[in-house]
């Protein structure tokens, strides 16, 4: 049976893990459509190849190239924020929500309000619109699968299993590159130093949110969101070989382990062929070649971020979509140079030390508290 599929955020690693997980099996799918922020050239590349119904960029300026590169196809070319959510609402049997930042927030909740199988990988979605989205999922009856390693490894180890006998919810972190280093180190971390995960390969954004161990905070939010167990039962340890992606204890004292490799295609693989399996070329795991797995508590000192980003998740309301909305402001500067690495962590806290506004009931009024945080933090960063 051949299912139809949509890529939000295509030329991205999520996108093109995806796209490499579907090259063996093409028989099984048929691409409606791609989406990049630009990335005009490799988009209509892309788009050529899979054979998609449509390529849409998120950038309106970077359409007439797009148009250019598609010449000749009968490849419908798209651009801007209203596009995106055309191509989500398209109608695919799977949509990979892999768009970085609120940019994707409205083409997420377009993709729900069709009704059908969305793989979020989509983080900011959840922080910062979690129970407006999860309302959407049940008003419309789609299905939600999370895509990220660690929420992907929960969810197979809660298959079949009853949320009233959870324990504990375990999301892994590998600690990043920093994990050993001082506090005055990390105050001179460099921009190049902080790309370089040792396990992940992933684009610049979450290789940063993994150095300062915001990706960990923000996964905490997006599992409350996921699996409604209580803040209280969802915990973090640091586990630097990033082979257990995540765990799940039960009250009789069993505890499940989702182990694979470092490798995003595997929880890709995991959303696409739910609820069955399909093959991938990801190296097995070689545990004697391993020879030891090692955990440790998360130093909140050194690195503060898990904890804003749980006290953000008690405080509720508006708190996680300013965080979200800090945080990435907060990186850009860091990625920029105006900022050294640990002022990332203070900034966020800073912005959130702030009055804060109504909680959000809308997608709208999300992102109007997302366009105010952001303006808030930048106000702050402008001393820096």
């Amino acid at each position: 049976m051949t299912r139809s599929l949509t890529i939000l955020g295509a030329t991205g690693s999520i996108g093109s893990s995806t796209l490499d997980l579907i090259r063996g099996e093409r028989d099984k799918w048929r691409v409606k459509a791609l989406t990049a922020n630009c990335s005009a050239r490799e988009l209509a590349a892309l788009a050529i190849e899979f054979g998609a119904d449509m390529a849409v960029v998120g950038d309106e300026t970077c359409l007439a190239d797009l148009r250019d590169a598609l010449s000749g196809t009968s490849i419908k070319a798209m651009g801007g924020p209203q596009a995106l959510c055309e191509a989500a609402a398209a109608g695919a049997d799977v949509t990979v929500a892999a768009i970085v930042g609120c940019a994707g927030l409205a083409p997420v909740m377009a993709a729900v309000e069709q009704g059908s199988t969305i793989a979020l990988a989509n983080k900011e979605t959840l922080v910062s619109a979690g129970d407006i989205l999860m309302q959407a999922v049940e008003r419309h009856g789609a299905t939600l699968l999370p895509t990220d390693s660690e929420h992907n490894a929960i969810f197979q180890c809660l298959h079949g299993q009853n949320m009233a006998d959870v324990r504990w919810i375990t999301l892994t972190a590998s600690g990043g590159p920093f994990r050993e280093w001082s506090a005055e180190q990390l105050a001179k971390a460099t921009r190049e130093q902080a790309l370089k995960h040792p396990n992940w390969d992933m684009g610049a954004k979450i290789t940063i949110d993994s150095a300062t161990m915001f990706n960990k905070g923000l996964e905490l939010i997006e599992a409350w969101h996921l699996f409604p167990v209580g803040l209280d039962r969802l915990r973090i340890v640091v586990h630097p070989q990033s082979v257990i992606h995540s765990m799940v204890e039960y009250r009789d004292g069993s505890t499940l382990a989702q182990l694979g490799p470092s490798d995003m295609r595997v929880p890709i693989a995991s959303c696409l062929a739910w609820p069955s399996r399909m093959d991938t070329a990801c190296k097995p795991l070689d545990l004697p070649a391993i020879g030891h797995l090692n955990f440790f508590h998360p130093d909140e000192e050194r690195f503060p971020a898990t904890k804003l980003a749980r006290e953000a998740a008690e405080a509720g309301g508006a708190a996680p979509a300013v965080l979200n909305a800090a945080n990435e402001v907060a990186v850009a500067a860091f990625l920029a140079g105006q900022i050294a690495f640990t002022q990332i962590s203070a900034l966020v806290a800073d912005t959130l030390a702030k009055p804060l506004p109504p909680a959000p009931t809308s997608l709208a009024e999300v992102l109007a508290v997302d366009a105010e945080a952001r303006q808030l933090a930048l106000r702050i960063l402008e001393p820096a």
